[in-house]
């Protein structure tokens, strides 16, 4: 058998290098991790910024709601209701006069794609 010498130093060597190597692959991978998680943090937290500022205009909606001038401008607008000392004018055509007819215009039609086409003419009952 030939004699082969094994170097201790040698090994010892290449081994701490190979663990040292091993150290650098596990330190990038948990940066890896870390930059991900700063990332996901970071969404969450606009996230819930986000949702604290709606509930905060939600509850400002609520409170006007709830106020008597929300109430106020409801009865007056939508309601058709006057305040004591208020006059009601209601719009009162000329007499004779024809009422005005307001048309609606007819909406044009969108042109289909060719491929809505052929779906058109082989599925279409």
């Amino acid at each position: 058998m030939p004699n082969i010498q094994i170097n201790f130093r040698r090994v010892a060597i290449f081994a701490g290098i190979f663990i040292l190597f091993l150290l650098v692959i596990e330190f990038n991978s948990r940066l890896e991790e870390l930059n991900q998680l700063n990332e996901q943090r970071d969404e969450v937290r606009a996230i819930a910024t986000q949702s604290m500022q709606t509930q905060m205009a939600q509850q400002t909606q609520v409170a006007y709601a709830a106020s008597t001038a929300a109430v106020e401008e409801w009865a007056r607008t939508e309601g058709h209701y006057v305040m004591e000392g208020d006059q009601a004018v209601i719009p009162v055509g000329q007499p004779g006069s024809e009422p005005v007819i307001v048309s609606t215009p007819v909406p044009a039609p969108t042109p289909m794609q060719n491929w809505e086409v052929w779906w058109n003419l082989f599925f279409d009952e």
